[in-house]
């Protein structure tokens, strides 16, 4: 009874915090998190992971990035900043994770040509940018011995920025899954 409680109580928080002008939300691994709204302490919905849903997200796009971040452990990243952007290269060890992994990049590089924002609540405001401009973007996708290989380029420096800085903070959630999340949020001034 305790759990469910719970769960109401954070999808309550949440869709407070979705209303009231698209605060992120996100919850910690195995400990709980500050429930600002109260000053109690919240588990994180391990099953359900809310914050991995948006406001323009299928429920198949949440579902991989759930598959990602409960199998972070799974999956190992290269990055090569180029001049004018990046190239990565990414795998995982599982071959469940590795589909979420091919479906989850190829999607949203065909959302941000679309420039069609999925809003997922734990989203970086790096993102912002794609969204806005993504046409600036020349993506390069395939799938080789080594595992995904990305190459993403543009002409504007801004948006080469970007495409580094997003890149890096790609890399940090496969190397310390959600902890990396709820690290950048509080970089960026966001409250859980």
């Amino acid at each position: 009874m305790a759990s469910k409680s719970i769960l109401i109580v954070g999808a309550v928080v949440l869709a407070g915090a979705a209303g009231a002008g698209g605060m992120y939300f996100a919850m910690s691994g195995d400990h709980g998190i500050m429930d600002h709204y109260g000053g109690g302490m919240m588990q994180h919905d391990e099953t359900n992971m809310p914050g991995l849903q948006g406001e323009n997200a299928t429920p198949e796009e949440s579902a991989d990035l759930a598959v990602l971040f409960n199998n972070f452990d799974t999956i190992t990243r290269e990055v090569e900043n180029l001049p004018n952007g990046i190239r990565t290269v990414t795998r995982s060890s599982d071959p469940v994770v590795m589909d979420a992994l091919v479906n989850h990049s190829v999607g949203m590089i065909d959302r941000v040509g679309q420039l069609d924002d999925p809003k997922i609540l734990i989203q970086s405001p790096t993102l912002d940018i794609f969204f806005l401009s993504g046409e600036e973007i020349v993506s390069e996708v395939s799938i080789e011995d080594e595992g995904l290989v990305v190459i993403q380029t543009s002409d504007n420096p801004q948006m080469v920025e970007a495409l580094q800085t997003h890149a890096a903070e790609v890399t940090a959630m496969t190397d310390r899954g959600m902890q990396a999340v709820h690290e950048m949020m509080m970089a960026n001034g966001e409250s859980h």
